[in-house]
């Protein structure tokens, strides 16, 4: 699952738009995740889904729009895994679109035990961040404790003795794309936005 869904105040524009050179950022991660083996991918967009959609190449992505992104993270993860209706996935990787420091090395690590009652998180420098990896047993309660801006968080701290560290520093880097400055570090940046998309 791509979270895609965030407005992007500090960046000017929503995170989906977001391209390094000439190819939107969110292509890259469902290639990524294609390349580590994921079967379904979930792509939850939200401000420009529209252009998003004309301007990316989501084919083989189940695309969710959540009409509440401004309510947070929470909603898109709620939404995302509702969108998994096949009883066979039997756990989820959920990672967000501004890490394009992140590589198919780092899936196949953190999703190596996809089983039911599975948590895991990659951790970098010993701090957790994504992409992580939800069993399907949890994803009730996720979506139930999901909120705002913590996402899954809330979840993860009431459970935090049934989360699997995995290290990823070595394959991946774990830096989300939050200001300008680090758009620039990484070659980013949003295309103009249309008014009314």
């Amino acid at each position: 699952m791509i979270i895609a869904a965030g407005g992007g105040r500090r960046i000017g524009g929503p995170e989906a738009l977001l391209h390094q050179g000439d190819l939107p950022l969110v292509d890259r991660m469902v290639d990524t995740l294609t390349e580590a083996g994921c079967g379904q991918i979930v792509v939850v967009l939200g401000p420009a889904a529209d252009q998003v959609r004309e301007m990316t190449n989501l084919t083989g992505a189940t695309v969710v729009v959540n009409r509440a992104w401004g309510t947070g993270v929470g909603s898109s993860i709620r939404a995302g895994l509702a969108a998994l209706t096949d009883e066979r996935i039997e756990a989820v990787v959920v990672m967000p679109v501004d890490m394009p420091g992140l590589t198919a090395a780092a899936v196949r690590r953190v999703a190596a035990l996809p089983y039911p009652n599975v948590l895991v998180c990659a951790t970098y420098e010993g701090l957790r961040g994504y992409p992580m990896l939800f069993g399907r047993r949890h994803w009730s309660g996720i979506a139930t404790l999901a909120s705002a801006d913590v996402g899954a968080r809330p979840y993860l701290l009431a459970h935090k003795d049934e989360i699997v560290d995995i290290a990823c520093d070595s394959v991946a880097d774990g830096s989300r794309v939050d200001t300008p400055e680090l758009m620039a570090l990484y070659g980013l940046s949003v295309p103009p936005q249309r008014v009314g998309v």
